[in-house]
């Protein structure tokens, strides 16, 4: 046997694709993530910590933002909802996405699982896998394509008001905002979010 050879049973490297390999690097992707904010934790450093080739983090997931959105465990791409609120435009953009954002947390079939997400955003870990990512690869770049003036500033105060709607319609469910009509919460909600995107902020 050559010195290159290898004997029976033996491998080198990293393990290559299997029916576990997916889970394990969301498993590695969710907890540096979490520790180290989305910003720090490299697609390598994912890998490594899965044991595995970062060519297979993209092979399975695409890229770093798609990881992300994985690791997360939605059971839907907020992204591909919410292109088409996104692509008419600034004007109106607070009503539309609005519609979006309630057809689907008002829908049986998504709302417990995202109820499940949502509290695990308690957590620490959770707290920095919202700050750090969910707002840096969802929120922030709605503010980018509407062409808002100052989308850093704008986005989190969009946030704000969708994540305190959450919480008082969806998670301690206050009356009467938990049983209204998803036309009044519309109605009610979409100017203040409109306001954050396009209107006049204190300097």
């Amino acid at each position: 046997m050559s010195a290159g050879s290898r004997g029976p049973g033996r491998r080198s490297g990293r393990r290559p694709g299997s029916p576990d390999t997916r889970a394990g690097i969301l498993a590695a992707a969710r907890k540096l993530f979490a520790e180290r904010g989305y910003a720090s934790a490299s697609v390598r450093a994912i890998a490594l910590a899965a044991e595995v080739d970062p060519s297979l983090v993209h092979h399975y997931f695409g890229t770093k933002d798609d990881l992300f959105l994985a690791a997360l465990q939605l059971p839907v791409d907020p992204r591909v909802l919410l292109a088409p609120a996104v692509a008419e435009g600034a004007d109106g953009a607070g009503e539309r996405m609005l519609r979006v954002f309630l057809s689907v947390w008002d829908d049986p079939e998504l709302q417990l699982p995202l109820l499940g997400l949502a509290r695990s955003m308690a957590e620490p870990d959770g707290q920095v896998l919202l700050r750090e990512g969910f707002l840096k690869v969802v929120i922030g770049p709605i503010g980018v394509a509407l062409g808002i003036d100052d989308p850093g500033r704008r986005m989190p105060l969009v946030a704000s008001q969708v994540l305190g709607l959450i919480l008082v319609r969806y998670l301690l469910r206050v009356e009467p905002l938990a049983s209204m009509p998803a036309d009044d919460v519309v109605a009610i909600f979409a100017p203040t979010v409109q306001r954050y995107l396009t209107g006049e902020l204190p300097s």
